[in-house]
């Protein structure tokens, strides 16, 4: 599979941690993410329909921002 050129940072990236998080690029049938300090590594891909499922999981599982910065290291 290949991905497009259309890759983004997340809104909150920004000074500081501003390069240390994920890109996003979609099309009518996936989404794909990948590290944005290493953009020419793996690439993680979901079906279209299943990024959201994957989203909301993560959200219930670390619904605070202290589990989420525990989770994160």
């Amino acid at each position: 599979m290949t991905t497009s050129n259309n890759w983004r940072k997340s809104s909150y990236s920004g000074e500081g941690d501003g390069n240390e998080c994920v890109e996003i690029a979609n099309s009518p049938t996936y989404i794909a993410i990948r590290d944005s300090k290493a953009p020419a590594m793996a690439t993680l891909t979901f079906p279209a329909g299943a990024f959201a499922p994957f989203l909301d999981a993560l959200k219930s599982a670390h619904s605070t921002v202290t589990d989420f910065a525990r989770f994160r290291g």
